[in-house]
C-alpha cells in the first residue's frame, strides 16, 4: 500500500522522487529506544537532493541508522531550490490524505498553514521526552512555538540569511578594498555601481526566491531589526516612507545584477562569485559549503560578512521536521525526530551542510571557522526571522510577496505598484 501511494503521487506530478533505501547500520544509542522496536520504515520527505544539502541528509541518515537499526529509511527527497517543487508535491499528498511519515519544513510561521489545516501533530511532548527544551536556547523555543503555544516541529539546524559573499580578487582588480566595512547600504551601493561601470557583474542573484531573499536583507538593513520585525506583526506600515526608501534601494541593487538571473538557482548564482564572474552575492550560509567543496579558503578566496547595515543582527531560519497527522509509520517518524534533535545527529548534519546546531551543547571546535563565527553571532546578536525561508510569514503571504517581486524585477510593475502589492500581501 505504501509503495502504491508513492508511485501514484510521483506519476501524478511528473516529479522525480528518490526512493533509495539506505542500508541499516548496526549498534546504536540515542536515549529512548521506542523506535528500535518498531521494525518499520520511515519515509522522510525533503528537498535535500543535491550538493551540501544531500551530504547533510546522508550524514543524518548515518546517525539514524546507528540509533535505530531496525527502522528502514526511505528517501523522499524532491529537487528544487528552497523546496518549491517539494512543497507543491507535499501539498498534493497532504490534501489527498497521503502524507509521508515526516516532512521537512521551515520552522516558524510557515508551519501555521499546516497547523490551521490540521495536517501536523503537536510534538511538544517529544521536547520533554528527548530533553530538547533544555538543549535548545529559550529564544529559539519561543520562535518555534505556534500561536496556540504548542510546538509542531523539531529543528535540525540554524541558518543565517543575511550574509554577503564576495570574491576578493575581483574587488582588488577593480580598486575596491576587499576588507572594506560598509556601515550601510548607501556605501555598499556606491561600490556596486563602481563595479557596474567597470563592466563587472556587481552582485549575482538567481530566480525569484533568491530575489525575495535579497529583498528581505535590504528591508532589514534599511529599517533595522525592530521595524523589520514590525512588517510581520503589523506595527510597521508597508505603505510608509521608510519602506519606500528600502524598495528604492532594492530597485537599484537589482539593476546591478546579472541579466540571466531568472534562469539561475542559488548554486549557479553563487558559482558566479566563485568563478570570478561576479563580485558579490547575498545568500544564506548554506553557501559556505559551495565554496569549501571547491577548496576555496575563507579570508583568501572568498569573504563572508553580514549584509551592509545588518551587523549585529542574525536573520534566522531553521530546517525542521514534523509529525504529519495520519503518518503511516508514526513510530518510525518519532524515531527520526529523535535523531534530528540528538546531539550526534545535529553535529553530523551541520558539519556537512554548513549550518549550525540548534543545540547549545555542541562543541564549536568541531565546526569550521565560518560556523564558529555563526555560533557566536547567534548567541549574541539580535535575532529576526527570515521572510524567504518561512520563519517570518505564512506560506500564502510569502507566495504573494514572491509573485509581486517577480512582476517588479521583470518590469511588469513599477515601484509604487510593487509597494502596494507587498502591503496587500502582508495583510493577507
Amino acid at each position: 500500500m505504501r509503495v502504491n501511494r508513492r508511485m501514484t503521487a510521483t506519476v501524478a506530478t511528473a516529479a522525480v522522487v528518490g526512493l533509495t533505501l539506505a542500508a541499516c547500520g548496526s549498534g546504536g544509542s540515542g536515549g529512548d529506544d521506542s523506535g528500535d522496536s518498531a521494525g518499520g520504515q520511515v519515509e522522510v520527505f525533503t528537498w535535500w537532493a543535491a550538493g551540501s544539502e544531500k551530504a547533510g541528509l546522508d550524514a543524518l541518515v548515518g546517525v539514524f541508522d546507528e540509533q535505530h537499526p531496525d527502522i528502514e529509511f526511505v528517501n523522499g527527497a524532491v529537487a528544487g531550490g528552497a523546496g518549491s517543487a517539494a512543497k507543491d508535491l507535499l501539498q498534493t499528498r497532504l490534501q489527498a490524505q497521503d502524507p509521508p511519515d515526516t516532512f521537512q519544513a521551515h520552522a516558524g510561521a510557515e508551519l501555521q498553514d499546516y497547523i490551521d489545516a490540521a495536517q501536523i501533530e503537536d510534538v511538544s511532548d517529544l521536547y520533554d521526552e528527548f530533553g530538547l527544551t533544555d538543549a535548545f536556547p529559550a529564544d529559539l523555543v519561543d520562535r518555534l512555538s505556534s500561536e496556540d503555544g504548542a510546538i509542531y516541529s523539531i529543528p535540525s539546524n540554524i541558518h543565517r540569511a543575511n550574509v554577503v559573499w564576495a570574491n576578493p580578487t575581483v574587488l582588488e582588480e577593480n580598486g575596491i578594498d576587499p576588507e572594506a566595512q560598509y556601515d550601510d547600504l548607501d556605501a555598499w551601493i556606491a561600490d556596486l555601481e563602481k563595479l557596474d561601470e567597470a563592466g563587472v557583474t556587481a552582485i549575482s542573484v538567481g530566480t525569484t526566491w533568491t530575489q525575495v531573499h535579497l529583498l528581505e536583507t535590504v528591508l532589514l538593513a534599511d529599517l533595522g531589526p525592530e521595524a523589520y520585525s514590525g512588517l510581520w506583526d503589523g506595527s510597521t506600515d508597508w505603505e510608509g516612507a521608510e519602506v519606500t526608501a528600502a524598495l528604492e534601494d532594492f530597485e537599484t541593487i537589482i539593476g546591478l545584477t546579472n541579466d540571466d538571473r531568472d534562469g539561475l538557482d542559488w548554486p549557479e548564482a553563487t558559482q558566479l562569485v566563485i568563478d570570478g564572474s561576479a563580485a558579490f552575492n547575498v545568500m544564506g550560509d548554506w553557501a559556505v559549503a559551495a565554496f569549501e567543496e571547491q577548496d576555496k579558503v575563507l579570508g583568501e578566496d572568498f569573504t563572508a560578512t553580514p549584509v551592509p547595515g545588518t551587523d549585529g543582527v542574525f536573520d534566522f531560519l531553521a530546517d525542521s521536521f514534523t509529525l504529519p497527522v495520519g503518518a503511516p509509520d508514526a513510530e518510525g517518524a518519532t524515531a527520526w525526530l529523535e535523531t534530528v534533535g540528538s546531539l550526534e545527529g545535529q553535529v553530523a548534519f551541520n558539519k556537512a551542510k554548513g549550518s549550525i546546531p540548534a543545540r547549545t551543547d555542541a562543541d564549536p571546535a568541531e565546526f569550521s571557522e565560518y560556523q564558529q563565527g555563526a555560533i557566536e553571532s547567534f548567541s549574541n546578536d539580535t535575532i529576526v526571522s527570515s521572510l524567504a525561508h518561512g520563519a517570518a510569514a505564512p506560506v500564502a503571504t510569502l507566495t504573494a510577496i514572491s509573485d509581486a517581486t517577480s512582476k517588479f524585477t521583470t518590469g511588469a510593475s513599477d515601484l509604487a505598484g510593487y509597494q502596494s502589492e507587498l502591503a496587500a500581501a502582508a495583510q493577507g
